[in-house]
């Protein structure tokens, strides 16, 4: 299954990526086992681990338990960004 994730202000800056297009693996179901598997890619990437950091789902704000579908866009936010 293909989505698209997007990092926003400092996240974008710490990870130095903007946005990527990524095929998950079979146990990436939700937005919480996205933040997981993103994680174990090690270095910087555990700045997603944080309980500050915010995710939206095809524009929408949600919470870890949220399912994942094909094609679907979620976004990682820090808590306040600036306009």
């Amino acid at each position: 299954m293909s989505i698209t994730i997007l990092y926003f202000a400092n996240l974008r800056e710490t990870l130095g990526i903007e946005r990527e297009t990524v095929e998950l693996p079979i146990t990436v179901q939700t937005i919480g086992d996205l933040r997981e598997w993103l994680c174990a890619r090690g270095g910087n990437w555990n700045v997603l681990a944080g309980a500050q950091v915010r995710a939206a789902l095809n524009q929408v704000l949600t919470m870890p338990d949220a399912s994942i579908g094909a094609d679907d866009e979620v976004a990682f936010f820090p808590p306040v960004t600036g306009g």
